[in-house]
């Protein structure tokens, strides 16, 4: 390791233990990074990316094993179909006095490039081809079966929204929660019922790999993600659902969001990396990048407005388990929970629709 790498890497670890301390790693882990004159904090700082080759003894410390943690849901368990409702829970905290805070809709589109009817945000000084990528075939094929083809997890699975769509936020609002009917394991939820819908079994991991501890997620994520290829096969596609959050420097929340037949839902951001520098153990982040494209142009197709620009950046995030693996935001801390419940059951169409698409 060069002494600028672990220069860095020590500068992580001493900032995420001062932050342990303090009670504050579930909303400061995500370091900030000013894009185009917003901040935007995504799943993990760039900084911390995940190698699986370099943990460290400070992130394994705070490790517990499967066995230990949250049991598993297994769909073959009980074969019944999810019903999710979108009643939101209401928020009955006494906020007298408090601080409130704008929160302000955005429609996110245009980036440094695009193709047809979607746009890329391309966050290396690699040149790619997005025609090409639409054409190139998946390394894996459609198949008719029983078996789960797509895999759901969380790394984050405590990511929550809020409640109501006041278009302001209180000074007490924490966008965290362990109730899985209000955090991102909700919104799984209503991905694995839209696969189901289409004929297409999938697996949902609900372990809450940050919790206690947000330190070491997402070599927890890895862990039950290895156990579950190991399982099944026949897991094509890996998706790590998050939620984003974007403020502003006076404390202002945007949540970006589209309309599709008349009701509002959260946009959504493919993330996917690469492995250009040789820094991870990454050889196939090509058929990554080839299915995130295919994905956003079948989103922007059939829900016109449902993605932010695709961020094809210099990170890994567990994606370098599997082909097909890609971290998907479902929009911010500022989204209500049923538009991201509604993004949700979209995606899961648009998922089974390109994952059908190879068997021709």
């Amino acid at each position: 390791m060069r002494a600028s790498e672990r220069i860095c890497k020590a500068t992580i670890l001493c900032v995420a233990a001062v932050m342990s301390v303090f009670g504050t790693i579930g909303t400061a882990c995500r370091l900030m990074r000013i894009t185009g004159g917003e901040k935007t904090a995504e799943a993990g700082a760039v900084l911390a990316q995940q190698n699986t080759d370099n943990t460290t003894d400070f992130d394994k410390a705070s490790e517990s094993s499967l066995s230990s943690r949250k049991p598993v849901k297994d769909p073959f368990e009980e074969d019944t179909d999810l019903e999710i409702s979108l009643d939101t829970p209401t928020d009955d905290t006494d906020h007298t006095g408090e601080n409130t805070y704008l929160v302000t809709e955005s429609l996110y589109r245009e980036s440094n490039m695009s193709c047809e009817n979607f746009y890329v945000k391309n966050a290396t000084d690699l040149s790619i081809d997005l025609k090409q990528c639409l054409n190139a075939e998946l390394p894996f094929k459609y198949e008719n079966t029983s078996q789960p083809q797509v895999l759901i997890v969380h790394t984050h699975a405590t990511e929550s929204y809020m409640d109501s769509d006041l278009g302001y936020y209180y000074e007490s609002f924490y966008p965290r929660s362990t109730d899985d009917s209000r955090n991102v394991v909700r919104v799984g939820d209503q991905i694995c019922d839209s696969l189901k819908k289409d004929g297409i079994e999938s697996v949902h991991c609900t372990v809450h790999h940050d919790d206690p501890s947000y330190l070491g997620a997402y070599d927890n994520c890895a862990d039950s993600i290895n156990e579950y290829l190991a399982r099944y096969p026949s897991i094509k596609i890996i998706l790590d659902i998050h939620r984003d959050s974007i403020t502003t420097d006076d404390n202002e929340k945007i949540k970006p969001t589209f309309t599709y037949n008349g009701k509002k839902a959260a946009q959504i951001m493919i993330m996917c990396g690469n492995d250009n520098y040789g820094y991870y153990d990454f050889p196939d982040w090509q058929d990554n990048l080839n299915l995130a494209v295919k994905l956003q142009k079948a989103a922007e197709t059939n829900y016109p407005g449902m993605t932010r620009p695709l961020h094809f950046g210099n990170f890994m995030y567990n994606m370098n388990l599997a082909p097909g693996s890609l971290l998907i935001e479902i929009g911010t801390d500022a989204n209500t929970l049923e538009e991201s419940v509604r993004s949700g059951e979209y995606l899961g169409h648009v998922i089974s629709g390109v994952l059908k698409e190879t068997e021709k």
